[in-house]
Order: C-alpha cells, then sequence, then structure tokens
C-alpha cells in the first residue's frame, strides 16, 4: 500500500529524512513511532505529495507521491497531528465541505460517525475543546471511507470513551480492507492496534518488523536514546 525507497528529503543544510526504504502491505495497521523532530512529519508529508523528494520515490496505492497526487488524496483519509478549521464555520458545514470538495456526498456516514463520537454538529468551531476539533478531524478523514488512513497523532485530546469508540470504528473499516498508516506517541496504542510497526531516529529507519517483534512499549526507549540502532 505504502512504499518508499531511499527516500531522501532535505531543507537546505536542515535534514528531514534521509536513505527511508519501507513498505506498508495492504490490510495492516502500521505504527510509525519516533521522537519530535525525527522526520515524521516530513514522511507523511512526502507521502500526501505536499513535499517532493530530494532523492529516492515513494509510491502509494502504486502511485507515484508527486506525479498522482490527486489520485492518491481521493483514496486517502488523512488526519493532522492539529485540527485547524475556520472558526466560525459551524461543524456540520467544515464536515459538509469536507465531502464537497470530493465531490461526494456523505451526509449517512458523516452522521453515523458523528453519533459514535458524541460530536454535535450545531457548535461553531470556535466553541470547540480540543478534542472536540478532533473528532471533526476525524469525521472529515473516515466520511469518504477511503482505502488508506493516514493518521497523526489521531487520539490526542480525546477521553478514554471516544478513543475506544474511535479504534472500534478504525477497526471495523480494517476488516473491511482499509490499511491504516499511524504515527503516535502513544506506544500502547501502537503495541495494541498495529500489527506492523517502524521506529525513526534523526531522520533514519532504526527498527521495523511486527510489534511482537519490537516489544514497542519496551524497547522503544533503547532506540530512542540510541543504545540500540538496529
Amino acid at each position: 500500500m505504502i512504499q518508499l525507497d531511499h527516500l531522501t528529503k532535505t531543507y537546505g543544510k536542515a535534514r528531514g529524512v534521509a536513505d527511508l526504504t519501507l513498505r506498508v502491505p495492504a490490510g495492516s495497521c502500521f505504527g510509525f513511532i519516533g521522537p519530535n523532530g525525527a522526520g515524521k512529519s516530513t514522511t507523511i508529508r512526502t507521502l500526501l505529495g505536499l513535499l517532493s523528494p530530494t532523492a529516492g520515490a515513494a509510491r502509494v496505492l502504486g502511485l507515484d507521491c508527486v506525479r498522482a497526487r490527486q489520485k492518491i488524496l481521493a483514496q486517502v483519509g488523512y488526519m493532522p497531528s492539529e485540527a485547524m478549521f475556520y472558526p466560525d464555520m459551524r461543524v456540520e458545514a467544515v464536515i459538509r465541505l469536507s465531502a464537497g470538495l470530493r465531490k461526494l456526498d456523505c451526509k449517512e456516514q458523516a452522521a453515523a460517525l458523528c453519533e459514535a463520537l458524541e460530536l454535535d454538529g450545531r457548535k461553531r468551531v470556535r466553541e470547540l475543546s480540543l478534542g472536540n476539533r478532533k473528532k471533526v478531524s476525524i469525521v472529515c478523514a473516515m466520511q469518504h471511507r477511503p482505502r488508506l488512513y493516514i493518521l497523526d497523532e489521531p487520539t490526542s485530546g480525546l477521553d478514554p470513551l471516544v478513543q475506544r469508540a474511535f479504534w472500534s470504528e478504525l477497526e471495523a473499516r480494517r476488516r473491511e480492507g482499509a490499511t491504516v498508516f499511524l504515527s503516535s506517541h502513544v506506544l500502547y496504542e501502537v503495541q495494541r492496534y498495529c500489527d506492523r510497526a517502524a521506529i525513526i531516529r534523526e531522520g533514519r529507519l532504526v527498527a521495523e518488523g511486527t510489534t511482537a517483534e519490537l516489544d514497542i512499549e519496551n524497547r522503544f526507549f533503547d532506540y530512542y536514546e540510541g543504545r540500540v540502532t538496529s
């Protein structure tokens, strides 16, 4: 579903990611973890076609992320780490706008998601807490039932009950064949819900495998602090 081959992205003299090679199997829930500044956001923005590689290649759904960006985005549900919307719009209008940009009618799916997440569509964005803004972002990312979900810190700010509802819905989508690429600092979520994961540090891949092999919660800090390098 995702294929990175020696992906390198630099910003002048600043490092983004370096020589990153990675495969995300279709139907998997893949965790992508690392400390702040490790290169996770650079990787995600490259997958979405928002950045062009300095070297190497990135493919999603078998398509080149630069040349086929529009085709890829039509089949991806992206949730950024920060949920930013027009403050005076009502939630229901934001959700309709998101569907309308894709030229889709997602009323039924949106309503079901709002009910599951206990999201009031009548409120204005400026009236929402961080957690409720995250709920809006979840609905916008999931209402069109994409083949691939790219989620950046999706549960931060959500209370435990809403987290459970979110993961229940995502697991149902996976059973239907969807793939999840999850960037998260919540290690137990990666350990519990992901079947495979990769750890990135200073722009480079330091470990990749099943979550059982990596033992994420116990060994992450060894990789993070450089005590283990491969």
